[in-house]
């Protein structure tokens, strides 16, 4: 049994609204509920008067039209994406047309799309004009935000940590109403471990991911998500072990109480451990680990 989440699904929220979250954080939710948005891509606006937009959301004109109400008078001086996928970054472009700001991220979606279509899908369209690396801090009038490289979800993934309110804009790294899926060959399972370590070990006290509510207790949340992925890995050993080695049938053993309609999803994650596996000498497979290969425990 994989080890439990704290998850907190209620949210209290209208579409449209820009509501107030703290003194520097406002958020607009856009209206793109979904089995992988929850219920709809949240965007941030920080800081007052002169501001950054973080996860400018989907190519949805309601969505857009609530942001550029909510920033009537103020000056927007950054759009900063987390990541490349059709939910976060593609309003970006409308944003920076009416309000001049230019794009940061990390760069454009790396590794190619191969399972992107199980969630929201690649925005291969996306190029920032500035290119954000690690550590890299973005200053603004009252705020300032570092960019933090967690790739796993996607190689190009961020996080931002808000200085001033000892906040963390989390992206879909770390969401506080699921897992998060892992979708190779972008998405890397070792990569999402080793980020997830790496902000578990943050000291920042509140996490505001881009879809659901914000996390109060991120180091043990994050804890709490090691542990899951883990004893995800002790199930996938098990079916191994029981010979059962190809991924829909370990998807259909270890999701049986989830809706099927997340199947396609959740066979991409367990790919993701199985490579994980296989490069770190617990696994084995002929050739190159794809969602058709016949995995095997170690030296069989």
């Amino acid at each position: 049994m994989a080890a439990a989440i704290p998850f907190r699904r209620d949210l209290d929220f209208a579409y449209g609204v820009c509501a107030t979250l703290s003194p520097l954080i406002r958020r607009v939710i856009a209206n793109n509920p979904g089995p992988f948005t929850f219920r709809g891509t949240g965007t941030y606006i920080i800081g007052r008067g002169e501001v950054a937009v973080i996860d400018a959301g989907p190519d949805l004109g309601s969505h857009v039209d609530a942001l550029l109400s909510a920033l009537q008078g103020e000056t927007v001086s950054h759009l900063l994406v987390t990541h490349t996928h059709r939910d976060h970054s593609p309003a970006t472009r409308y944003l920076k047309e009416a309000c001049g700001a230019k794009s940061y991220g990390f760069g454009p979606h790396g590794r190619g799309e191969s399972g992107d279509d199980v969630e929201e899908g690649a925005d291969n369209d996306f190029t920032p004009d500035v290119t954000l690396r690690d550590g890299d801090v973005i200053k603004g009038a009252g705020w300032t935000l570092e960019a933090i490289h967690t790739p796993g979800h996607t190689s190009n993934h961020l996080c931002y940590a808000l200085a001033e309110e000892s906040a963390l804009f989390s992206g879909d790294h770390v969401m506080g109403w699921s897992t998060t899926v892992v979708s190779p060959p972008d998405g890397d399972m070792a990569d999402y471990m080793a980020s997830l370590a790496r902000l578990g070990a943050r000291p920042e006290t509140t996490f505001w991911p881009t879809h659901g509510r914000s996390i109060e207790e991120p180091a043990e949340f994050v804890a709490a998500l090691i542990a899951h992925r883990e004893a995800r890995e002790e199930q996938i050993l098990k079916c191994l072990e029981d010979g059962v080695g190809n991924i829909p049938d370990m998807v259909r053993r270890m999701y049986a109480d989830v809706d099927p309609v997340l199947y396609g999803a959740a066979g991409r994650s367990v790919l993701a451990h199985l490579i994980h596996m296989v490069n770190t000498n617990r696994a084995a497979c002929d050739g190159t680990p794809t969602g058709e290969t016949f995995f095997a425990p170690l030296g069989e």
